[in-house]
């Protein structure tokens, strides 16, 4: 893969702290010129680097404030039990992230529910469903200190 320079990093930062920025808001910033950025942030979509352009919304506006993380351990661990769990977690969609992990648990989910409520019946008529589950091990947040979506470059 080609080595990023210098102003690639910068695009790079700039729109991942604001996707919504223009090209020429971004050569502005950077004191350049529009055509260049712009050549530049299709590249850099091109390549790969830049996946998508998302919004990310307020959990509270949207009733889904209950942030649960949910350990997973499964009673056996075959190939196709394992290829299973992760087709049917991607249908759920209270998972926001799923992770499968080496160590004690397989996997490790993130969840945003709107209530206790709302958690228990996801879990008692929907995550309890998917075959092959040992234990769950949920725990809440609490408060949430630090939540970014952007990687250090």
């Amino acid at each position: 893969m080609e080595q990023l320079d210098k102003i690639d990093t910068k695009i790079l930062r700039i729109l991942q702290k604001d996707a919504k920025k223009t090209t020429k808001e971004i050569a502005t910033m950077l004191n350049l010129t529009v055509s260049p950025v712009y050549e530049r942030v299709r590249r850099l979509e091109s390549m790969g680097y830049i996946k998508q352009y998302v919004a990310i919304l307020d959990k509270k506006l949207i009733n889904r404030s209950v942030t649960t993380i949910c350990q997973v351990s499964m009673r056996y661990h075959n190939e196709a039990f394992i290829e299973k769990f992760e087709q049917e977690i991607q249908n759920l969609e209270e998972v926001q992230e799923c992770y499968h992990m080496a160590g004690q648990v397989d996997f490790l989910l993130k969840i945003n529910v709107g209530s206790l409520d709302e958690y228990h019946d996801f879990v008692k008529y929907k995550l309890s469903k998917i075959d092959n589950i040992g234990v769950l091990n949920s725990t809440f947040v609490l408060k949430e200190i630090k939540h970014t979506s952007e990687f250090y470059i």
